[in-house]
């Protein structure tokens, strides 16, 4: 089989396709035929050695796929060879084939594209558990999403609409139109004070702020908030620059990450909280203090749920290309060009709902 490859951190030049042996299920595991692969943004920090906890070289990259169980592997199964499932990776789905959790993979309807599917599997799924898991929001409440223009913001967007939020969204001016058509209050991040706006609100700040870029712009976020407000952060997009490792990214993110979580242990009537998609089975905890239950039922539940709204027509996923492995370098050169116009997708065999 082909698979994509990191051989060593850095740009897209670094990533090389290359032939392996078919992969074999351990017990637990079943195999499956990649339909679809998405290209995120992590993607390119695991590729820059920027993510958490990212494997050393050479690894395959590939947070989300959706795909065809081909082979079970030893032990009971719910699954069947056949079966059309979903998977959060983290890395290892930009392959033909790629051996899965049983307990990791969620079913698919097999009438949905794949490459629309595998949208709901990184991106809707951040929005959908940062928007009701972490910061709980209700119904009427105000939030304000960072870099709303992006694939996760566009989909708070839609999901914050079907809820009932009142909305708000920092963008460059270029793309305030797209997010005052998805039913939210624009702000242009360059020439506007997104904090004075929020403090010209009736509550004097907002309920919730989504920030999925880190930095010292989640101190400037945690301004915004108004008493009994909730901060999110659940990104670190400042740490990457021109698609490679910023060290002074890096550090600016480190010190306002510790400075905002102190000022969220401190506050008596602000929470900064912390959100990571691969640690979505533990409940959602202050920035910075570990710990917590964990629930492995959420993601399961979640994704049903997007796939309600889905055919719901609540939410509208955009695949903005379709390329076959061959090509996942030049993905990767057109991610910083390509989140407002929708997703980018790796499709290991042709046509989409090819098998």
């Amino acid at each position: 089989m082909k698979r994509v490859v990191v051989q060593r951190f850095g740009g897209p030049e670094v990533l090389q396709v290359v032939e392996d042996e078919d992969p074999r299920p351990a017990p637990g595991e079943v195999v499956v035929r990649v339909l679809a692969a998405g290209v995120s943004f992590t993607d390119s920090q695991l590729r820059a050695g920027t993510y958490f906890h990212v494997p050393k070289p050479p690894f395959t990259p590939g947070y989300e796929l959706v795909g065809v169980v081909e082979e079970l592997g030893a032990g009971r199964s719910l699954l069947h060879i056949g079966d059309r499932v979903a998977a959060l990776t983290v890395w290892g789905a930009y392959a033909e084939r790629v051996c899965v959790p049983e307990a990791e993979a969620v079913e698919v309807p097999e009438d949905l594209d794949p490459a629309e599917a595998v949208c709901l599997v990184l991106p809707y799924m951040t929005a959908y558990q940062v928007l009701h898991r972490v910061a709980n929001a209700q119904r009427g409440e105000s939030v304000l999403v960072q870099g709303a223009a992006g694939r996760v913001g566009v989909a708070v967007l839609e999901l914050g609409a079907a809820a009932g939020l009142r909305l708000y969204g920092t963008a460059s001016a270029e793309d305030c139109a797209s997010i005052e058509r998805l039913g939210a209050v624009a702000i242009d991040f360059r020439s506007e004070d997104f904090v004075a706006r929020a403090h010209a609100l009736p509550g004097k700040g907002v309920d919730v702020v989504l920030d999925g870029i880190g930095g010292p712009l989640s101190l400037r976020s945690f301004r915004a908030l108004r008493p009994g407000g909730r901060l999110v952060v659940f990104g670190h997009y400042a740490t990457l620059s021109h698609g490679r490792k910023s060290r002074r990214g890096w550090f600016e993110w480190y010190v306002s990450t510790a400075a905002v979580a102190a000022w969220g242990l401190l506050s008596p009537r602000r929470r900064v909280l912390a959100y990571r998609v691969q640690k979505v089975h533990e409940r959602a905890r202050p920035l910075g203090v570990g710990g917590g239950p964990r629930d492995p039922d959420w993601y399961r539940e979640d994704f049903r749920a997007l796939l309600d709204l889905l055919r719901g027509g609540q939410i509208h996923p955009v695949v903005a290309e379709r390329l076959p492995l061959s090509e996942a370098r030049h993905a990767h050169e057109l991610l910083e060009h390509s989140a407002e116009k929708g997703k980018l997708v790796l499709v290991p065999y042709g046509a989409p709902g090819a098998g």
